[in-house]
């Protein structure tokens, strides 16, 4: 072993025998561990949680919403049947769904709640959403033109106060048009299924109904709001959307998902760079309090530097002492930090609920998350970059220190001694 690297190892270690100033400089040592360890696993934590957090939020957008979609200019569209075919020509879309689309109120005994009816088809539907895994109660089936069936989100049926069987009043917007006044349109419907999405907007607004119910209800007659379509990659939507935008005339409108929920997306985006950039912070200063213990430590070591430049020890092997003992430091907190982070990122499942108990406070409010749980999804690419950033502002750290000591002059250390 160099006996830089066996010197270096000597002065990181805390002797049993320590005493006073050499105390205290182990004591900053360990601060400085303890400040980069708990910096990373911070940054892996907050990290991983904003990366669960930006695919579950789109994993449970698109099991309700759809990768892309087909309007009218209008708010119909009409001949959907022909728009559907253009569509399926294209080599990216799956499937095609049509559907019938408009605000509502919903009503059972003394509780009216605002909703977004949408019609479907149940069998075209099960192809560009994932409602299947999303139903508590029911299913698609129920749904069969002229029985007037409704499956409510979960929310939402709290909200009415209403299960499975009971009659709820939809009020459509399309009024009839009398000498009297101008009365809605009011239907009874028969709840026959219940959903949860997991996602607050679709649980709390949503309602479906088949669309040719829809169509009488919002006499639309046999026009659609719109096709829905599925993708085989849920990224190439705009693209996609692009190369049908030339087979559509100018009264068709044509949409993709991250358009429709782009502010979402963004907005998780941008709070994941400024949060890496603030615990970044956290680490630089840890990584920084490693300048001071090394400065502490030259200091002290002043005697020992002379000596060893007298037998012959270069500036470089001197500076490679000092840099060896910050980098130990540094690497001692990183671990700490990688292990501890991984650890708790993939443990929020069971910290966050014990928290939650213990300071009898809620953590997690899915209302304003818009999701019921914590994710978290570890990438290998944000450990090893947290990592070597890390490492790197723990090296630079070290590099004043240890010039400062290969800089002593012997024959001045050594005056007094």
């Amino acid at each position: 072993m160099p006996y830089e690297t066996l010197i270096g190892l000597r002065y990181t270690r805390s002797r049993k025998r320590a005493q006073g100033r050499n105390r205290f400089i182990s004591f900053i040592s360990l601060v400085s561990m303890l400040g980069i360890a708990l910096g990373v696993a911070a940054l892996i934590t907050v990290l991983s949680v904003m990366n669960g957090f930006q695919e579950e939020l789109r994993t449970r957008i698109l099991g309700v919403a759809s990768h892309a979609q087909i309007t009218g200019v209008s708010g119909q569209l009409p001949h959907w049947q022909q728009a559907a075919e253009v569509a399926q020509r294209n080599e990216h879309v799956i499937a095609t769904a049509p559907f019938v689309q408009a605000q509502s109120m919903l009503s059972f005994d003394q509780n009216v709640r605002g909703a977004l009816i949408r019609g479907i088809l149940p069998t075209e539907e099960e192809k560009v959403a994932d409602f299947a895994r999303s139903m508590k109660f029911g299913s698609l089936d129920d749904l069969v033109p002229g029985s007037f069936n409704i499956i409510l989100g979960q929310e939402l049926a709290q909200a009415l106060r209403v299960g499975v069987g009971d009659k709820v009043t939809l009020i459509a917007p399309q009024g009839l048009v009398t000498p009297a006044a101008v009365l809605p349109r009011v239907k009874q419907f028969t709840v026959s299924g219940i959903f949860e999405a997991g996602m607050f907007e679709f649980d709390s607004g949503l309602a479906l109904i088949h669309m040719r119910d829809a169509q009488v209800m919002f006499r639309t007659g046999d026009d659609v709001t719109g096709v829905r379509l599925k993708l085989d990659d849920l990224f190439n939507a705009p693209r996609v959307i692009r190369q049908l935008a030339v087979e559509y005339g100018p009264d068709t409108l044509l949409n993709d998902w991250t358009r429709t929920h782009a502010n979402f997306f963004r907005a998780v985006a941008l709070e994941k760079k400024m949060m890496a950039i603030i615990l970044f912070l956290i680490v630089a200063v840890a990584a920084f309090n490693i300048v001071s213990t090394l400065v502490m430590a030259v200091q002290e070591k002043y005697a020992d530097i002379a000596i060893l430049r007298t037998l012959g020890a270069s500036p470089g092997s001197i500076m490679s002492i000092f840099i060896l003992q910050g980098a130990i430091i540094g690497l001692v907190g990183l671990l700490a930090g990688v292990i501890g982070g991984i650890a708790l990122a993939s443990n929020l499942d069971v910290v966050i609920p014990a928290l939650e108990s213990v300071l009898g406070t809620t953590l997690w409010n899915k209302e304003i998350y818009y999701i019921n749980e914590m994710p978290s999804k570890v990438l290998s690419s944000d450990v090893i970059t947290i990592t070597t950033v890390s490492f790197v502002l723990t090296l630079v750290a070290t590099l004043y220190p240890s010039w400062r000591a290969s800089r002593v002059n012997p024959a001045e250390a050594l005056r007094y001694e």
